[in-house]
């Protein structure tokens, strides 16, 4: 069957923005609120298995019963001070995007292939990223944006995932979800897409066998990816619309 859009995560999938961005902007929005602690690399990581920042920080407290407990609205305040010196940090144009992202994005829509965005981080977020890394029209390359709360459960649940299909308009088995995470595998594998991972240092290790391809990323013609699991582990490719059909009609 005929690929007929393209779903994106954000955090890590386009931009590898948790251990330099994320996790940097929590901890001066830990600072700024006089909180006595930091995550540091291996702790972020850690508690990156709970999807949403403020569900990430509950957590954190929870397992830390010395810390200092917040109420909801005291940590609310305080990812919505994360979430702006985070945009802050976009809009200096400190991170870029993955390798192979751009050149994809660039294809997809040379080739009128439609664009979505499912992400569990908030829509301040998502539009900053984009910005800064594809220009001010960068969010208006995507049909669809879901992100943050517009949905009642964040992944690993399939609803993010449930609601940019039906905005689409397309059946999951027409499309293609691109992820880093087990988290979002599971999300969209349970909305009933094909995923291909492209992981990070902080995902390698995580399960992805569900997934249809898993690359250490989408490659670039002097760079290309290396296909880590499936059917042409080994090999070095460079990611692209063609590839994609071909792996989704075999899935088919």
């Amino acid at each position: 069957m005929p690929l007929r859009a393209l779903i994106f995560d954000v955090d890590g999938t386009l931009a590898d923005t948790e251990r330099d961005a994320h996790r940097v902007a929590f901890n001066q929005a830990f600072a700024a609120a006089g909180l006595p602690f930091e995550w540091d690399v291996p702790t972020y990581g850690h508690y990156l298995k709970v999807t949403g920042g403020k569900e990430r920080l509950r957590c954190f407290l929870n397992d830390h019963p010395t810390m200092p407990q917040l109420s909801d609205g005291d940590i609310a305040r305080i990812h919505q001070q994360k979430t702006a010196i985070y945009v802050e940090m976009m809009q200096a144009g400190l991170l870029p995007l993955r390798p192979g992202v751009e050149r994809l994005l660039n294809a997809a829509r040379d080739a009128g292939l439609p664009l979505a965005i499912a992400t569990t981080t908030t829509p301040a977020n998502v539009e900053s990223l984009l910005k800064s890394t594809l220009g001010q029209d960068g969010p208006e390359r995507f049909q669809i944006i879901g992100a943050g709360d517009i949905v009642p459960h964040k992944k690993p649940a399939p609803d993010i995932y449930k609601y940019v299909l039906e905005q689409l308009g397309f059946p999951a088995g027409d499309c293609l979800a691109l992820e880093d995470s087990n988290n979002g595998l599971c999300s969209a594998v349970a909305a009933g897409l094909a995923t291909v991972i492209t992981q990070t240092e902080y995902t390698r290790n995580q399960d992805f066998s569900s997934a249809l391809r898993v690359l250490d990323q989408l490659g670039e013609p002097g760079s290309p990816a290396k296909v880590l699991q499936g059917k042409e582990a080994g090999h070095h490719l460079v990611v692209d619309i063609a590839i994609l059909s071909q792996w989704l009609t075999e899935e088919a």
